[in-house]
This record gives structure tokens, sequence and C-alpha cells, in this order.
């Protein structure tokens, strides 16, 4: 086989590289036999990376068993076949030297063939990035369980106080712990193991500690030492705790009080990247979901992680300078460092929220930021393209020569070699490329850094910066006075000075202030002379107010101040959070009651354009898919939080005007209905983990739905009142009836086998706890299970046989105005048919008309009997708005009584179970005549009326006299349906 045939496709200025390669192969014979096209992509390999030429001089060996077996080149190996291989080496090995020796000569081989499938094109990146990752595993672990069967001989095994077996964990940082591995890189490597004790060893036992930092000291040599043979990989254990100066090896209690105590930011930032390399399942998920993962990711949206970023940012662009500058593409400027710290800012903050972003992988990590939409997705393309450009670059640079560098060459045949992996023209035109990369990484970097403190040179940012620095010199006057406040408020403009003074001196004096950490106390000093100055701006009405309301969000964030950072960093958000406080106290108490919502005011895009039910529905579906199943905890704080953000949009929807009082209430059902429905499927998940499903349920029917019939099988909640009427406010509870169908004499088909009425009693209380429990998040809706059969002394959950004789032999007529109201909300959908039939035939019953209108009025008349005693005053209850004569509840009573009245005659009267549509139902239906348009009008009216108590804190002094048209209305009605005696 001639050389310079071989050579053809081989750059002339690169031939003699290879020639020194293969010349001394071809004359000791391994080239003999094989294939002319496989000798030619070795050639044209070495000629991009000498580094390959070097490791088939020492292992000719090599090219028959690559030549053998093409898929090694073609397919790659996976990491359980080099362990196989790995282990086998070892296993005949003696002593250190000798698997320091092997150790190395695998690790070159197959160093060598991955290169190869990178520089020639046979793999894509992420294939050389994943395999690369697998070798330094597979090294790292076959190395340890060597040095630990070696160890234990000496020193026995180290065991728990318990007695159970310890092993050494070793977490891959970095890009090894991300699965990124460069082809040339070194290791960041942790060490901790998970309990204290001591070692087995029945004349000279140690104490794990020791045992540990042993075996961590011969790791680190065999993986690091450069013998003959080269070295395996550089070790860097300087991320630890504490350092350098750190003990090798901790327990896990000592990394949790380090962590818990110490720990820093930019340790945050590289603990995203952990990995546990070794040691038992067990032992590994409790050190990275019970250890690590706490202290990185943080309950609530961590937005100090831009304090934190641009911190780092100043630290690295000092670094540039000194290693290497712009030629540097990993610290350079747009460079990979800069892609990784977009990454891991955007996970810290999102993070312990979104449990998609708990990932090692960046460009994984990026997709799921792009999908939940916390990057815009334009960001995340330009950063992953450019990252994959960066990549290979900087893998085409170390491939030359297995050298660990990011440096762009000066050498002409470095730079040629380059040029011919990335398979462009010339060295220019990877420059070229190059810099284009690098400008869209920057502009995106500097964007996503953006500090608007840092902006400065117009008049207006020099009248801001004056302002800022009077607010923040009188906070921290130890001399201020309430006159020194209250004039500087009366400058600013605000109408009630004195007022404001008097609040925000309150606010200085609060304990809170003389235990705040520095860090704490420094984002405050940032926060609040913005918000004086946001609160001076025109649009914000009431400044005095709304200070007192901000005042509110303020005090609850104290003990949480990385929502100043929120609010520092996003001049939008803080001016959301003083217009919503301005239009409503309820906005302020709100978001002081769960903080964790101020997260919505970054989006007003969404804040005040609340989605649609299906979108609701798969919101909270695909929330709830990122948390473990057993986690019930998360869950509820889930659902929670999804009902807090959702329900601060309707409001603030509604404040601006973009939602009518109907849609209003659609929309708060909606929510509501969301987390009942996902509620009851973490209830029920949970119950049939453990006892199964209930057998002998009547077959599902025939529906035309989206396939979710059977989801809980033979159960079914009912909503009554609001919620069945679909009329929720910002503070309904839910009125509910639990519904089963299925044989009270079989049972469940699980391991723990239970009777059906068991299980379906136990999901009902536990549907009761998910939703009305108080966690750290609140309550997400209190359960109000009166209106079930025989009231609180009932059952929790009915059989629909049981409730259908209750309701035809037992229940009282406001019972069964109630189920006027009454809906299907979520369950099995063929019960819920079921009990619509049942519904139907209560309400369609014959009734004589005259009795039924005495039970109504004598039900209304209670009812206003009640609400007089509850008032004091005949006067005061009669201008209730919804309790008053001609308020809401007025009409409703003469919508029920209609309902209950005319359904024998006219079934599809019960169709609906809202007041709108049933009213409008009548008015097309039966002959009686009433001013029915009027009357919807008047529901609208008083409903939004009472919207707007609750929104706004609207007084309305005069309550129902304030609406003297509607009022008129409804009492004109009411009295043409039960007669003048019951307006009495």
């Amino acid at each position: 086989m001639e050389l310079p045939q071989i050579l053809t496709n081989v750059p002339d200025a690169l031939c003699a590289n290879v020639q020194r390669y293969l010349e001394p192969l071809q004359a000791c014979g391994a080239l003999d036999g094989l294939p002319p096209s496989f000798v030619g992509q070795v050639a044209q390999a070495i000629s991009r990376s000498p580094f390959v030429g070097k490791t088939l001089s020492n292992q000719p060996t090599l090219l028959g068993q690559w030549s053998e077996s093409q898929s090694a080149l073609h397919d790659g190996r996976s990491e359980l076949d080099m362990s196989d291989e790995l282990s086998d080496r070892l296993g005949d090995c003696d002593d250190e030297l000798s698997v320091m020796r092997e150790l190395r000569l695998f690790r070159n081989a197959q160093q060598a063939r991955i290169i190869i499938r990178d520089v020639c094109g046979i793999a894509s990146l992420d294939e050389v990035l994943v395999e690369v990752s697998a070798l330094a595993d597979v090294c790292i672990q076959q190395a340890l369980s060597w040095l630990d069967a070696e160890l234990s001989v000496k020193y026995g095994v180290p065991r728990s106080k318990s007695g159970e077996r310890q092993t050494l964990v070793v977490l891959g940082m970095g890009k090894l712990g991300a699965r990124e591995l460069n082809v040339s890189s070194d290791i960041d490597l942790i060490f901790a193991y998970p309990e204290s004790g001591q070692t087995d060893h029945p004349r000279k036992p140690i104490d794990n500690h020791q045992y540990f930092a042993k075996l961590g000291q011969k790791l680190i040599h065999v993986l690091d030492k450069r013998t003959q043979d080269g070295f395996v990989y550089r070790v860097d254990m300087r991320l630890r705790p504490y350092g350098a100066s750190g003990a090798l090896a901790l327990n896990y209690q000592s990394f949790d009080a380090y962590f818990q105590t110490q720990g820093r930011e930019w340790e945050r930032f590289a603990m995203i990247k952990a990995r546990a390399i070794t040691g038992s399942p067990e032992a590994c998920d409790y050190l990275s979901e019970q250890v690590i993962k706490p202290f990185v990711y943080r309950k609530y949206p961590d937005y100090s992680s831009f304090e934190a970023l641009r911190e780092m940012k100043r630290l690295i662009m000092s670094e540039v300078h000194r290693k290497g500058g712009d030629k540097n593409i990993k610290l350079g400027d747009g460079g990979i460092r800069e892609i990784e710290f977009i990454a891991q800012a955007t996970q810290l903050i999102y993070g312990g929220r979104d449990r998609r972003l708990q990932d090692t992988g960046l460009q994984s990590v990026f997709n799921s930021l792009e999908e939940a939409e916390y990057l815009p997705s334009a960001w995340v393309q330009d950063l992953l393209a450019s990252y994959r450009f960066l990549r290979r670059l900087e893998h085409a640079i170390q491939a030359y020569n297995d050298e660990q560098t990011q440096l762009l060459p000066d050498a002409l045949e470095r730079q040629i070699a380059i040029v011919e992996v990335l398979g462009l023209d010339t060295w220019q035109s990877v420059l070229d490329r190059l810099n284009e990369h690098r400008q869209a990484v920057s502009v995106v970097f500097e964007e996503f850094l953006y500090d608007a403190n840092e902006q400065a040179g117009s008049d207006e940012s020099l009248v801001s910066a004056k302002e800022l620095e009077t607010w923040l010199s009188l906070w921290r006057s130890e001399h201020a006075e309430v006159e020194d406040w209250r004039l500087a408020f009366e400058r600013a403009g605000y109408e009630a000075p004195l007022a404001s003074a008097e609040a925000i001196i309150e606010l200085h004096e609060r304990p809170r202030f003389r235990t705040m950490s520095s860090e704490a106390r420094d984002r405050f000093e940032v926060f609040l002379p913005k918000l004086l100055c946001e609160l001076s701006k025109e649009g914000i009405a009431n400044p005095s107010q709304t200070l007192e309301r901000v005042i509110k969000v303020v005090q609850s964030i104290l003990g949480r101040t990385i929502y100043f950072v929120l609010l520092n960093e996003n001049d939008g958000a803080l001016n959301q959070l003083c217009r919503l406080c301005s239009e409503s106290d309820w906005f302020a108490e709100h978001i002081a009651a769960t903080p964790i919502v101020l997260d919505n005011l970054l989006h007003p895009e969404t804040l005040y354009n609340p989605p649609q039910k299906e979108e609701l529905l798969d919101e909270l579906r695909q929330s709830l898919l990122r948390i473990p199943e057993e986690d019930l905890e998360a869950q509820m704080d889930c659902l929670r939080h999804f009902k807090q953000s959702h329900m601060l949009n309707v409001a603030a929807a509604e404040a601006t005007g973009a939602l009518p009082v109907m849609k209003v209430s659609d929309y708060l059902t909606w929510i509501a209905q969301a987390c009942l429905e996902s509620a009851l499927d973490i209830a029920w998940h949970n119950l049939e983990q453990k006892h199964g499903r209930p057998s002998d349920v009547p077959e599902p029917l025939a529906l035309e739905d989206d396939g979710r019939a059977s989801a809980c099988s033979g159960f079914a909640v009912i909503g009554y009142g609001k919620l069945g009427g679909i009329e929720l406010g910002y503070s309904s509870d839910l009125d509910m009836v639990f519904l089963y169908d299925a044989s009270d004499f079989a049972s469940t088909d699980g391991g723990k086998p239970i009777n059906n009425q068991q299980f379906y009693t136990r999901l009902g209380q536990r549907l009761v706890h998910i939703l009305g429990a108080q966690t750290s998040q609140g309550m997400c809706y209190e359960v109000d299970m009166r209106l079930r059969p025989s009231g609180n002394s009932g059952m929790l959950v009915s059989s629909l046989k049981a409730f259908e004789k209750y309701q035809e032999q037992d229940a009282w007529t406001w019972e069964h105005q109630a189920l006027v109201r009454a809906r299907f909300i979520s369950g099995d959908q063929s019960l819920g048919l079921r009990f619509n039939a049942v519904r139907h035939r209560i309400l369609a019953q014959q009734r004589e008309p005259k009795a039924l209108n005495a039970e109504v009025l004598k039900m209304r008349n209670k009812m206003h009997d009640a609400a007089v005693d509850k008032f004091k005053s005949p006067a005061l209850a009669d201008k209730n708005i919804k309790q008053g004569r001609g308020g809401l509840i007025d009409i409703e009573f003469i919508t029920q009584y209609l309902i209950l009245a005319y359904a024998q005659d006219y079934p599809e009267l019960t169709q609906w179970s809202d007041n709108v549509r049933l009213l409008e139902s009548l008015a097309e239906t039966i002959e009686v005549s009433l001013p029915y348009a009027d009357l919807i009008d008047a529901y609208r009216v008083l409903r939004s009326a009472l919207h707007r108590k609750s929104l706004s804190g609207i007084s309305y002094s005069e309550g129902l006299n304030e609406f003297p048209r509607e009022r008129d209305q409804a009492r004109a009605a009411f009295e043409k349906v039960f007669g003048a005696s019951g307006c009495a």
C-alpha cells in the first residue's frame, strides 16, 4: 500500500505529520491487510490530530482491532462495553503501577478512537460528548472499585454506626457532571460518603473519614499522576467545601451543614451540574435530593442569581485578558462561559419551582427554558447554535494534541487542521463564523444582564439618581424625624405626606431591620428608594394610599429579601406592583399572603390576559408532571401556587377592564375546576398505589370527549352553589357533594384490598385534605360539604342510589333548590351523566305549586331573619346587596322556584345550573310574565358590585340602596311570584 495514494485527501501542509506516524506503522506491518479506505480515514484523522498518531505508534494493534470491528468507529462504544473491558484489564493487575498503566493505555486508546469519530465527522457533537463523558465515568468507577477492594483488605470495610456498608460517592462536576465533557478536559470531582462510623477490621479499624480520605487520595493519584504512558485525567478538587483547605471527603451531614451555613452563591452555580458517578443508587439519590438540590434550588424564584452572575462576569472579564483575551473561545467575550452562565442563572431563578430545569445538561436545559418561555425562543436558538459551533471548535483545538486549551492557535498547521475538522474553506472563514456566533452570544448576554443602574449620562437619570440618594439618606439617617419625611413626601407630590411619613417611620422601627444580614439590608436599601420614586411618577393614583398598601407586601417579604432583588432588577415588575396596589388593596393583601406570585409581574403580556379553560388545565397538568408522584407536599404547593398566580391574573384583568364580571366568574370557576381535577387525580393515584382500583363498577358509557371518562372510575365530584353555578368569586369556598357508583360488597384489586365504600370515603377525605389543608403556601380552597345528604351528620361520600333515594324521600325543598345549581365537576364522566339523569328526575318531579311557593317563601324569610340577626337591624339587612330585599338572593329564589314549579312540564329547564342561563331558559319557555331581561341585567349589576367590593374595597355605604333600579325590579318580580307578604 503506497502512502502517497493514502494521502491524496490530506492537505499538503499536513502530509508531513501524517507520514511521520504512518511510515513506522507501515514498516512494522501494522497496516498490512487493512482496507485502503480505512487507512485513508485514519490518515485523515492523524492530519487533524497528531495525538491519534502518537497513540497508534504506542499501540499499533489498535488498527487491526478497529478495522475488524468497524462499529467501534462508526457506532461508538457503550458505557457498559467500555466498563466490561476495563474491568477485565484491571482484574489482572496485582499492584497500583500496573493499574495505572492499564488505565492510561485504555484511556488513550478510547480517546483516540473517539477523536477519530469526532474530527472525521463520523459522530455528532452530542454523541461525542456522551461518549467522552462515559469514558471518564468508566475510568473513575473501575479505578475506584479496584482501589477500594485493595484498601478494605488493609483497613476493613467502612460501615455506618448501624453496620451498613459505606461507599465513596464521587461527584462529577462541571461538564463531566453534565455529561458534556470535552475531548481533552480535566475533571472536577468532589468526594462524599453517607455516614460517619469506622471500618470493620478486627485489629486496626479506622474512622470512615480517614478511610475515604485515603481512598480519595489514591484515586486522584492513579488518575492524575503523569507517567511514561501519560495520565488518565487531570483532577481538580477545588470545588469541594472549604476549597483546597477543606477535607478531601465529607459525610452527608457535614455537606448539609456547610451548605446551610457557609455555602456561597458561586457554589450554588457549581453544584447545578453535580452528578454522582459512584455509590449505591440510594446513597446517590439521597445526596442529590436531600442535600444538594435544597441548597441549589430555592423554593421561591431566586432572583439573586442575577447579582451573582454580574459579579462573576466582572471576575471573568478580568480573567479574560490574563488568559488569552479574545483568543480564548471559552472565557473571551461571547464565549462558552457566558452561554453556560445564562443557563445556570436561569436555572437558579426558576429551578426550585420547575423541576425540568433541575437538569445537569446545558442543551436540554435550554430546550426547557425555551419550552417554558423563561427565555425568548430567539435567544435560545442563537445560544444553542453558538454553543454547538464553539464546542466543535473547542474539540478541534483540543483534539490536535490532546490538550486542555481553548486558545485559537497561531501555528499554520493547527489552523489548517481546524479548518478541515469544521468543513470550512479557510482560516478566515473560521474566524468570521466565530465572530458571528460570539456577537450573537454577546448581544444576549448583555441584554440578559442589563442593569439600568449602570446606565448614566442623561439629565433624567441624574435627577433620578439624586432622588434615590435623597430617599436613601433619609432612611439611613439616625436623626430623621417625621417632619423631615413629611417634607420629602410633600415635595414628591404624595397626597397625604404626613400619613406616608408615619407609615415609613413605623416600618423603619420594625425589629426585623435590627437582625437583617448585611446582604438583605443592601437589597432593601436598593429597593426602598426605587419604590418611593416609582410611586411619585405620573400614572400612580394616590401614592400615599398606595404606599400603605405596598408596605404590606414589603413586611411580608422582609424575611425573603430575594423578592427585593426581583423588583430591583425589573423596573417593569415594580411598576406593575405599584399600579395594581393603587387599583385595589386586594392586590396588596393577595401578594403579601403569597409573595411567590410576584413572579407574575415579570410578564405583563400574560398578567392581564388569563389563559383559556383548556390552557389552564394543560398548564397545571404540565406543572404537576415535573413533581415526583410520591411528593404530596410539593403537589399541594403546586396547586396553591397555580391558584394564587391565576387569581392574580384574573383580578388584574378585571381591575383594568379587560374582563367583564361574567367572564371573571368563568375564569375563577375554571381555575377551581383545574385544581379540583388535578387534586382528585393525585388522591386517586395515591390510593390506587396502595389499594388498587375498585371492582364491580358499572361499565362506562360511550362518551364523545377526551377519553378521561374512567380516570376515577365510579367516583364523581358534584359542585353546588357558586361552584355549580359557575359564579365563583375571589374568596369563594367550594360547596361539593361526593358520589360513587359501585358495589358495596366488592373490594379493590390491589395488594391491600379494602371494600369499595371505604376506598371512596378515603378518596373523599384525601381530596378535602389536598384542597383544604394549610401548607406553607396557604390553603388552596376551603371546602364545604354541608349540602351532602343529611348534612354534617351524613356520610362524606354517598352512593348514587342512596343520593337519589334521599332526594326523593327525605330532602327538604331548600335542598331541591340547591340541586338546581348543582353540576358535575370532575371524576367519572359516565357517573356524571347518571347524576345528571337523577338531577333531572328530581327537579322534574310533580309538585303542587302553592305548597312549593309557600316552602320557598318560608326559607327566604328565614334567611332574611338570620340576616337581620346578623346585622342587628332590619334596615341594615335590607341594604345588603346579597341578603337584602331586592338583592341577589331574591333573584336566585325566583329562578329556583320557577325551575322546580315548571320543570315537570318543560324538562329542558334542567339543562343549566347558572342563574343567567336559567333565567334565559325560563324566558324562552314558560308563560309566566316577568321582566326576565331586567332580572338578568340586575343580577349582573349586583354581582359585579360584589366583585368590585371584594376587589377594590368599595364600601357601598348605602349598599343595595345605591342600585335602586335593580333593587326595585327584583322586589317587584319577587312580589309578583310570591305575593306581597314575601316582601314584608
